[in-house]
């Protein structure tokens, strides 16, 4: 029997010889290595903090005291440790475990975590929280209470809400832990000054004389008797491991390293020590990202998430899936900008996720990856619009949220034109509910002068960025999903025209032409905002036999077509709009909000979006399935809306011709 499968708790763990702990952890590793090959998932983060996962529960005992992650995506390990190996095999499917920590699943989960930096300012939530509640560990009055701990990266602790954490945690009067895990990366390399700081400490000589040095360092740090008092306390491995001029000492927490995260006694003997601190301390622990498989070491930012992929002996293959929307996005900016001098670019730490890597490289005077820091970058967006640049940020629409004060503020209050290129909108698969792009819309259409698009294709992905390189009146947004791109719109798509929407089939005519035959008039339109046209098409072709089926890209969300709509409205069609974003304040909102303010009947108006539920991680495919975005959903809603107007003109009919003292006649 394996150790890995032996251990259901953590208690199996701390019964582990602490001689055993390093085969474990090969075990872990394999485990999770082989099931990222088969389907995909983190692999990179996961495999640089196994050694220090183990250490945290074989020390701390986490069914009662706290453990908080950062991002999430490093918890795989955590997960294997806390009874969920049997959920392995369906890492970030419906049935299966999910990819980031999930309190569904298990205790050991205490909060849905996939955004950065918000570890540190819940960890001191619950802090106070068990402090209040007089749980809270004292060595002297509670021995026992719970201790908290947080695990955040390098790249995420110079993200603002992380900061303003780290500011609050210092004022805390009791045990507080933040292991810092630092292996030089996030994503992608860390940007920004704090990162170069972490490099310059790794390259210094801090094992020299170090008790001298951690002594002198305590006669001058903030906390005057408490740190003197840690001092006389600490054992001595942790002394002489206090970093001279550590940064986090001016947050007024005792910053002890770095050191070695993978070397297992080193990382317990400095963990037993910590979980008797009375005060807020950093453990600055080094880790190799992608450790334990040379091809995930030397290209860790290839395989932080990659899809699935084949081993055959030292060469690993990524499995080919097709172009996705993020490398059209990439080659599309690539030609924007040389096309345009004033054109500029940036991502907060996605450069590979967005597609902007090739930019960065061709133009690293003119685009920037600003680090986990979208409320920064959304500012410095506009600040180069203010100077007469044309900036594209290129953000995550979950990711988006965090920067949503800075859109308001500094870009449409100001009626600067910043475009925004929002990767992942709607429904992203396996990183489920915690990465879903679902009010980006709803959060837009508020901002005065905004215009919001959605792509359904490649080419309609191109139109969309020379339009709103082109647009100066406010802000603007073009939506995508975590997907591969689609040929079955065809050929060449028109320029995009403000509020205007493109016919895609229109019955008796080709896709080309803008008007219906004579005669031919729809039984049904679907207006559809984004990828869901692509669904749209597929399902009139399969109704071909039994209704008329127009099919338009909706195009715009802010402003809608309102012409389209009252044409459609007041020939008596019925509408079904379809969106992979929330209903709530999405694109089949502004439809209705549109026909309200004509004054027209919007009873024959079907929606179709993102339930007012969470979607759990799943395939992409299944996920719209579940929500009824796939072609058969749309058939299905196609039916309804279709028989809905039949009866409804079957009443109105039956009304009149009682009204009028008529006999209806009913086939």
């Amino acid at each position: 029997m394996s150790l890995l499968s032996s251990i259901v708790s953590p208690a199996d763990l701390r019964a582990v010889p602490p001689e055993r702990l390093p085969d474990l952890a090969a075990e872990i590793r394999q485990a999770i290595c082989e099931q990222v090959s088969r389907a995909g998932g983190h692999l990179a983060p996961n495999l640089g903090v196994v050694e220090l996962t183990i250490a945290l529960h074989y020390v701390f005992d986490f069914s009662w005291d706290r453990l908080l992650f950062d991002v999430g995506h490093q918890c795989y390990p955590h997960k294997l440790l806390t009874g969920r190996l049997g959920l392995l095999p369906g890492l970030r499917m419906r049935a299966g475990m999910s990819g980031f920590p999930e309190p569904r699943e298990s205790p050991y989960d205490l909060f849905a975590v996939g955004h950065a930096g918000t570890g540190i300012s819940t960890a001191v939530g619950m802090a106070r929280g068990d402090t209040l509640a007089e749980e809270a560990f004292d060595p002297r009055s509670r021995p026992k209470g719970r201790r908290v701990v947080t695990l955040i990266g390098d790249a995420s602790i110079v993200n603002g809400v992380a900061m303003e954490g780290l500011n609050n945690a210092g004022t805390l009067k009791r045990q507080f832990l933040v292991v810092l895990n630092d292996n030089g990366m996030s994503i992608a390399r860390p940007q920004g000054a704090v990162a170069q700081y972490f490099d310059r400490l790794r390259m210094s000589h801090l094992y020299a004389d170090l008790k001298k040095s951690a002594k002198r360092v305590l006669e001058h740090m903030p906390g005057g008797s408490l740190i003197h008092d840690f001092y006389h306390k600490a054992g001595e491995a942790t002394k002489a491991m206090i970093a001279e001029g550590a940064w986090f000492e001016h947050f007024g927490l005792v910053t002890v390293g770095p050191i070695d995260g993978h070397d297992l006694p080193q990382l317990v003997e400095f963990l037993v020590e910590a979980r008797e601190m009375e005060r807020p301390m950093v453990l600055h622990v080094k880790t190799i990202k992608g450790k334990g498989y040379e091809f995930s070491e030397k290209d860790s930012s290839r395989f932080h998430s990659p899809g699935a992929f084949r081993m055959d002996g030292c060469r690993v293959e990524l499995k080919a899936e097709g172009r996705s929307f993020t490398t059209a996005f990439g080659e599309a900016m690539l030609d924007l900008m040389r096309r345009d001098e004033r054109v500029v670019a940036c991502t907060a730490a996605m450069p590979d996720g967005t597609g902007l890597t090739p930019v960065l490289a061709e133009f690293p005077r003119r685009a920037w990856d600003t680090g986990i820091c979208e409320s920064h970058a959304m500012d410095m967006m506009a600040g180069l619009a203010k100077t007469g640049f044309k900036p594209f940020f290129a953000v995550y629409s979950t990711f988006l949220q965090r920067a949503f004060d800075q859109a308001f503020q500094e870009v449409a209050l100001q009626g600067l034109p910043v475009r925004l290129c929002l990767d992942r909108a709607g429904l992203v698969g396996g990183d489920g509910a915690v990465h879903h792009g679902f009010c980006d819309v709803a959060l837009l259409r508020t901002l005065p002068g905004a215009a919001v698009m959605a792509a359904i294709d490649e080419p309609s992905l191109r139109a969309a960025l020379r339009f709103m390189a082109g647009y100066g009146d406010g802000l603007s947004a073009v939506r995508y999903p975590r997907d591969n791109v689609s040929d079955r719109a065809g050929g060449e798509c028109p320029a995009f025209e403000l509020g205007r929407a493109r016919p895609l089939a229109l019955p008796g005519q080709d896709r080309l032409r803008s008007k219906p035959a004579p005669g031919s008039k729809p039984d049904v339109a679907v207006l559809a905002f984004g990828t869901p046209a692509i669904a749209a098409l597929e399902a009139a072709e399969q109704l071909g036999g039994e209704y008329r089926v127009a099919v338009y890209d909706a195009r715009f969300a802010k402003p809608v077509d309102a012409g389209l709509i009252r044409e459609l409205l007041t020939a008596g069609i019925p509408i079904v709009t379809a969106e992979d974003h929330g209903l709530t304040g999405g694109f089949g909102a502004a439809v209705l909000e549109a026909a309200a303010e004509m004054g027209l009947d919007a009873s024959g108006v079907t929606r179709l979006g993102l339930p007012d539920s969470w979607v759990y991680q799943d395939s992409r495919v299944r996920q719209l399935a579940e929500v009824g975005l796939d072609a058969a959903g749309i058939a299905r809603a196609i039916r309804a809306a279709v028989a809905g107007a039949t009866g409804a003109a079957k009443q109105d009919e039956h009304r009149e011709a009682t009204r009028s003292g008529g006999e209806v006649v009913t086939p």
